[in-house]
């Protein structure tokens, strides 16, 4: 009877460890259970990560942002503004000074002209170091006060042997700031240097100035006045557009000179960025443009998918939607005009 009772606990034993078929069953199904619920916590963390490190990225990016316009405000609050204002008066007296004001256009605006200018102010600067100079030498050809007019530049002859040039900047018709800057040499046979200017830091005059001044002058200065308009024709844009539509516009950076521009607009189920880069300083036209649209809801059919073969639910995130109309919107028009031609676009193609 012993005998039977322990053949009967090894045959429990066996059957526990074994197990029937569908005990193989129920334990196939919990481990894919198991499996599942594992994969679905890996993909809840997996995207509250990624979400974790967008917010840090953008809470970083924020406050560079926030940094370099503080950095801008310090830098230009004084030095700056002092300067514009100093060169600006002294600009006013050199033009109510003066005896005549020639307005030069095309061609006439050469190296030759701008080789007399420079002749100009380093033979006025060696008349007033003459011992018997009284302030007045009638008699002189370079004797008469000239500034020149040339485009949106006036150039004028300063104390010191310098040439003033000053740039009038312009968006849609209306005038904008004024820029200066100053030029002079030693001599006459020297080349010129850049003295002082108002130009903003953060445009590369230093850099033409090591590549143009030297060799081509007049360029440099057709150059500074190019960069100027351009800069305050971008930063402009932006401005008109954060007036226009600011209210559909829920975030929008930008680089200090304007030429990098990206924003997001929210709108009826999806989420809108552009990107906007200048490939040019002195562009007013992007030279290339992105425009995604991402579904905020995703439609039912494709939010979910489920195989019935596996029996098991799938889910993905939805793609983003690619926009060439408005990127070449973008790309042919001001901002301001473009971003109402794309938001046209959207709501016939949503």
């Amino acid at each position: 009877m012993e005998a039977n009772a322990e053949e009967n606990a090894r045959k429990k034993m066996k059957k526990l460890l074994t197990g029937d078929n569908d005990s193989i069953i129920l334990k196939e199904q919990l481990d894919h259970l198991q499996k599942r619920a594992r994969t679905l916590t890996g993909e809840v963390s997996f995207k509250q990560e990624e979400d974790l490190r967008l917010w840090t990225t953008r809470a970083r990016l924020a406050n560079v942002i926030k940094r370099h316009e503080q950095l801008r405000e310090r830098l230009t609050r004084d030095s700056d503004k002092m300067i514009s204002e100093r060169l600006h008066k002294e600009f006013e007296a050199a033009r109510a000074a003066q005896t005549e004001e020639l307005c030069i256009d095309g061609e006439q605006w050469n190296d030759g002209l701008l080789a007399t200018i420079r002749e100009r102010v380093h033979m006025e600067a060696d008349i007033k170091t003459l011992p018997n100079h009284t302030g007045k030498v009638l008699d002189h050809p370079f004797s008469g006060k000239t500034t020149y007019k040339v485009g949106t530049k006036v150039i004028c002859c300063l104390d010191g042997a310098r040439i003033g040039i000053q740039y009038e900047t312009s968006f849609a018709g209306d005038p904008c700031e004024l820029y200066y800057c100053v030029l002079g040499s030693r001599s006459f046979l020297e080349k010129m240097s850049v003295r002082e200017h108002t130009v903003p830091f953060f445009l590369p005059i230093r850099e033409a100035e090591n590549d143009l001044l030297s060799s081509n002058a007049k360029r440099f200065i057709d150059y500074v006045g190019e960069i100027l308009q351009a800069y305050v024709d971008r930063r402009e844009q932006v401005q008109l557009l954060k007036e226009l539509y600011g209210h559909q516009i829920g975030e929008l950076y930008h680089s200090l000179s304007y030429n990098l521009v990206e924003f997001v607009l929210e709108e009826f189920e999806c989420k809108v960025t552009v990107s906007l880069k200048y490939g040019d300083i002195v562009s007013v036209l992007p030279s290339q443009s992105k425009v995604m649209a991402w579904p905020v809801f995703p439609s039912k059919q494709g939010g979910e998918i489920i195989d019935r073969r596996r029996n098991s639910l799938t889910s993905f995130q939805p793609m983003p939607c690619h926009l060439p109309l408005a990127e070449q919107a973008l790309l042919t028009m001001n901002l301001p005009q473009a971003y109402a031609e794309m938001v046209l676009n959207l709501r016939q193609r949503l």
